[in-house]
């Protein structure tokens, strides 16, 4: 990323101008206490299979499900106390752990 952001920096209006991520395909990070940032080329769509066009590649999907804008962030995780780390908690995901146990 050219710019560091912390989590109280990212919204949607503050990263709707990011060049996208150099690879190919999207990229998606998720902040601490924030968004998940996604840089590339993806495809967002509803529930429904409509296509929602953010009309850039460089977008922050709200996490904490405050937004007034979903599913866009609009910077509500910091007023409501939202936590998430940045990472998962597990080493690996429950699904894996779930198939070894089988």
């Amino acid at each position: 990323m050219t710019e560091e952001l912390s989590a109280d920096d990212v919204t949607d209006e503050r990263v709707r101008d990011l060049p996208p991520a150099d690879e190919p395909t999207a990229t998606i990070t998720p902040y601490r206490d924030g968004p998940l940032l996604v840089r590339g080329d993806f495809r967002l769509v509803d529930t429904e299979g409509n296509e929602i066009d953010p009309g850039r590649r460089t977008v922050a999907l709200c996490r904490c499900g405050r937004s007034g804008i979903k599913p866009f962030c609009d910077g509500t995780h910091k007023r409501s106390g939202f936590h998430a780390g940045s990472a998962p908690t597990r080493p690996r995901p429950a699904a894996d752990i779930h198939r070894d146990r089988a």
